[in-house]
């Protein structure tokens, strides 16, 4: 167990210097581009974008070039050959405007388009790093609000399981599906990245843990196993139905999200019925065991840390015991002469490097935990962090139909001087405050919520640009890539409990592969419905029209209810045979799609 734990937590800190250094390259070239090519490209995405630049190139471009001002989609990019061509039709088309803060088609094909393989290789990188971002977000600040929100309330641990820990862990899902349904005609992004993630964990994590653990003969509570499953088919059932009719109303969709509500009921009920057996680790909910024992802490007395641990978690918290003065001894066993100082320099090395990725969320979200406290941060945030929504606020004002740009921004100011002032006033240096929690808890769950948003808006931006340049429809690369970049925590975390946990460890590992894709679907999917039907109020909001969520619905079931028979017929025991069928269905899925998309099927029309 310690040498899993160390070997998972070398490559964390290797990861977290990948990633950093990748932002401070990725950070110089956007720069310099932006200095030094600004009256020739507009890389940073305006939400409106200027008129002359438009006229320019339509004016300059060649008379064969049907460069069409204002049409819906980008799709015809796919007549030119010519990287120039391309260029000309990405910047005098809107229908090719990035929905993120960066036009990567423009960095691909007018910065990088005679040297594409620079602009894959930007492109990848950045895509590496808002999946660390929207993770690690995730891990370190929207799941500590939750986890100190769940002791203020006194939640128990099985209906925190349900509740604000399934929220936290699937957070990076459930963002990025709303972000798609708010984005124009990216709503099966959201879709197929929603049960994409949930057949990954559900086939290939539980079949990777049936497999590993075969041997030790592990079996697995029947009644919690059936409940999950069951109501795991029946939420896929009534999405069916609702992908079926092709729209969805206001009510339609609270009904849907309800349904949720009612799994933590019978989930409560049964808890209540098992109340006579007190450890947390026989709650076939208490997922956050899987982070602490994954992290090496042990302790069940209560909720643990949330979030997924591979991606960079507890990187924060290095940089608060540096900045605190508590830089440790040689981790390395070296003898002290000289060894602690080399130590020192690379530590401070290390910081300086990581400043870039964290200080921006570090100085805009409220943390009032005991080993992360910092009044310095502390007043700094909830003074920067009203400027952060207006900000935000402000790039929406051509949606919002509001041009007071001058007044919000010194209104959000005069707020933040405001709170800042209360907070030095009314703080220590030495320790967090004790009373009066729950607006700091509140302001830091808002301000971790902004930056999911900002994150997973330009993720999907980039998912949809990624679709363009490589051919494939965005729903695919929701499928698979989104898709796999949010459930690679769950892989990781899950089968590494369910090996170094012993029996518990294996239900607690099998019941978060349930539970976690029942929350991600329902809540993720149908607050992305509500959102979307409200915008639409009193009319219904069209489903996107995509024939391959049948497939995916379909598949998905199958390896349920393969599971479902299979393992009451082994007695409850995890053993390769379930989990290669788990496996093989899951595979035989990706060669249908695969046949699909490579095989002519138009992929490049509207989603």
């Amino acid at each position: 167990m310690a040498r899993v734990v160390f070997s998972i937590t070398h490559f964390k800190k290797s990861f977290n210097l990948f990633t950093n250094i990748s932002f401070l390259f990725l950070l110089c070239f956007f720069l310099t581009i932006h200095i030094y090519s600004a009256s020739n490209f507009n890389l940073l995405h305006q939400p409106k974008r200027s008129n002359s630049i438009i006229n320019i190139f339509s004016s300059s471009s060649s008379s064969s070039l049907n460069l069409t001002d204002g049409i819906d989609n980008c799709s015809g990019i796919y007549q030119f050959h010519d990287h120039q061509a391309k260029c000309e039709y990405v910047r005098s088309n809107r229908g090719c405007g990035s929905r993120g803060y960066i036009d990567y088609l423009q960095l691909f094909y007018c910065i990088c388009g005679s040297n594409p393989f620079l602009g894959y290789s930007l492109l990848i990188l950045w895509l590496i790093l808002l999946f660390y971002l929207l993770g690690n977000t995730a891990a370190n600040y929207f799941c500590s609000s939750l986890e100190s929100l769940s002791k203020i309330l006194k939640l128990s641990p099985t209906i925190a399981g349900v509740t604000l820990l399934s929220l936290g862990n699937g957070a990076p899902d459930v963002f990025s599906s709303i972000v798609s349904f708010m984005g124009k005609g990216s709503g099966g992004v959201g879709l197929n990245s929603i049960l994409g993630g949930a057949f990954f964990v559900s086939s290939i994590v539980v079949g990777i843990i049936s497999i590993s653990i075969s041997s030790r003969e592990i079996s697995v509570d029947k009644s919690s196993f059936i409940r999950d499953v069951l109501f795991f088919i029946l939420a896929l059932c009534s999405l069916l139905v609702i992908v079926v009719v092709g729209k969805i109303n206001i009510w339609g969709a609270i009904a849907f999200v309800s349904l949720y509500f009612i799994y933590v009921l019978i989930v409560a009920t049964a808890h209540l019925c098992r109340k006579k057996d007190k450890e947390v680790s026989s709650s076939p909910f208490a997922v956050s065991s899987i982070t602490r024992i994954f992290l090496g802490n042990e302790s069940t007395d209560e909720i643990g840390e949330f979030g997924t641990p591979l991606l960079g978690y507890g990187g924060d918290e290095k940089l608060v015991s540096i900045e605190k003065g508590g830089i440790n001894g040689n981790e390395d066993g070296d003898d002290q002469n000289g060894g602690i100082t080399s130590c020192e320099y690379f530590r401070c090395f290390l910081y300086v490097i990581e400043l870039p990725l964290y200080l921006p969320r570090r100085m805009t979200i409220p943390v009032v935990s005991e080993e992360r406290w910092s009044k310095s941060f502390a007043v700094i945030s909830v003074t920067l962090a009203p400027v952060l929504l207006v900000a935000l606020w402000d790039s929406q004002r051509e949606n919002l139909g509001y041009n007071g740009s001058l007044v919000i921004y010194l209104s959000g100011g005069l707020v933040g001087i405001v709170f800042g002032t209360i907070a030095f006033v009314t703080t220590k240096f030495s320790r967090p405050p004790k009373r009066c929690l729950l607006p700091w808890l509140v302001g830091g769950f808002l301000m971790s919520v902004t930056w999911s948003y900002i994150i997973a808006e330009e993720l999907v931006a980039l998912l949809i640009s990624l679709g363009i340049i490589f051919e494939i429809s965005p729903s695919i690369l929701g499928l698979t890539v989104l898709a796999w970049g949010n459930s690679l925590g769950d892989l990781i975390a899950n089968v590494a409990m369910a090996m170094n946990g012993e029996q518990d460890g294996a239900q607690i590992a099998i019941s978060g592969c349930y539970a976690g894709p029942i929350f991600n679907t329902i809540m993720g999917l149908g607050m992305s419905f509500v959102f979307s039907a409200w915008s639409q109020y009193p009319s219904s909001f069209d489903i996107p029209r995509d024939t391959s969520l049948y497939e995916t619905i379909g598949f998905l079931m199958a390896g349920l209810l393969w599971a479902l028979v299979i393992l009451p017929r082994k007695n409850m025991k995890l053993d390769r045979f379930l989990g290669g069928g788990l496996l093989a269905i899951y595979l035989c899925f990706l060669c249908v799609r695969l046949t699909q998309t490579l095989g002519g099927v138009p992929l490049h029309g509207p989603l």
